[in-house]
């Protein structure tokens, strides 16, 4: 399946790969901050990470080195990788599969001077809101993971610091938007001690674990397609990606917050558009069911060429039916890059060990509420309106 060219068919005013022209402009820029210089990636074997290697790799780093605590991914990273001409040139590349939590991280880290520091680890769903567990979880990662990482950042600096974030910190309605729009405050509070960047940027289509991967695997298990209709997304193709993240590492100045260069009324997408154009990707005709059960009834061996479809409207947690990338009090600029536009930020001032102990004092208190975790969140980050309707995602298929 040609995932750019079903992109296209939806994304009217946009390139297949509009980030070229910067990645152009910018290649005797780059290759001066990465040639020959150590990498370490955090959350590597994911969609993005692995998609920000293989493009930090073209400018041939001498050494990188990636952690994921998902053992898997990074063995396949390592295959694919290994079945490209990418490491060919013969880095010291080596992976570990290690929590970024975990003391043995620290020993990590501290095994040398690294030039790029680059942080994918993250709780992405919004499915990850569903109790007070499931958000102690994602706080830790996304929150506790990001202090830990500056902390050590800022006893031995790298030339570039990156950590990615996400277009659900812009007004964000769900804890893990909430989550990391608190990530890029701890983040522009060191902007002037040592450089850092981060980068909001959209759905990746059929990344794993996305709804759109879930198609592909829906599809080989003969099970029936199932999705919102009335929420839509920006989306980018895994390579552009990584190609969004490398920019935004190594280009502008300490503290900007980068975005892709999407329009917020054209480029938008349906998932129910994706779906369809999905099934006609691959020669086959919705057949529209009325509800999850009337779906999975549906006989699919005995209608062939024929699949079926449920479409409902959204009411589960932290959904917003759209997505945006600033807000119009950011001082955000969009002229200075072909692909990307970027916001200018101020030093934000906060207290590390301040935000962790409000956040441990609800984790601890066993009478504590996901309501109790949400008021520290607004504490840090007060234009967070969360949308609470009692559903979450893991009731739906």
């Amino acid at each position: 399946m040609n995932i750019s060219k079903l992109l296209s068919t939806r994304v009217r005013n946009i390139k297949i790969n509009p980030f070229l022209e910067d990645l152009t402009e910018q290649k005797n820029f780059l290759h001066s901050q990465i040639k020959d210089k150590k990498i370490l990636v955090i959350g590597g074997a994911g969609t993005i990470g692995s998609s920000y290697i293989k493009q930090i790799l073209k400018y041939k780093p001498s050494k990188i080195t990636v952690v994921d605590i998902n053992e898997n991914g990074l063995t396949e990273l390592t295959r694919d990788l290994r079945s490209s001409n990418l490491l060919d040139y013969d880095p010291s590349y080596i992976t570990y599969p290690v929590n970024l939590l975990s003391d043995t991280f620290d020993k990590i880290f501290n095994s040398d001077d690294w030039d790029v520091v680059s942080n994918f680890s993250a709780h992405k769903h919004v499915r990850s809101e569903k109790d007070k567990i499931s958000v102690e979880a994602l706080i830790k990662n996304n929150v506790f993971g990001a202090i830990k990482l500056l902390n050590l950042c800022e006893g031995n600096p790298p030339n570039y610091f990156f950590s990615v974030s996400t277009d659900k910190a812009a007004n964000p309605v769900n804890i893990m938007g909430a989550s990391k729009s608190l990530m890029e405050k701890l983040i522009l509070s060191k902007k002037n001690n040592f450089r850092v960047s981060t980068a909001r940027f959209a759905n990746v289509a059929f990344s794993n674990g996305s709804l759109l991967d879930g198609f592909i695997y829906r599809l080989n298990k003969k099970q029936p397609l199932s999705c919102p209709h009335d929420i839509k997304r920006f989306f980018v193709t895994p390579e552009q990606s990584g190609q969004i993240c490398l920019l935004a590492t190594f280009l502008g100045d300490s503290g900007n917050i980068f975005f892709p260069k999407l329009d917020f009324h054209k480029d938008q997408i349906y998932f129910k558009d994706i779906a369809l154009d999905f099934l006609k990707e691959e020669g086959l005709e919705p057949i529209y069911m009325n509800s999850e059960k009337e779906a999975k009834e549906y006989d699919i061996d005995s209608n062939l060429g024929k699949y079926p479809i449920y479409f409902f409207n959204t009411d589960t947690s932290g959904e917003k039916t759209y997505e945006e990338f600033y807000t119009e009090e950011e001082d955000y600029n969009i002229k200075k890059y072909d692909s990307l536009g970027f916001i200018n930020t101020l030093t934000v001032q906060i207290s590390f060990e301040e935000v962790e102990a409000s956040f441990d004092a609800v984790f601890s208190n066993s009478k504590s509420e996901k309501s109790d975790i949400i008021k520290v969140i607004k504490k840090y980050v007060p234009d967070f309106l969360h949308i609470e309707t009692g559903k979450h995602l893991d009731q739906k298929m």
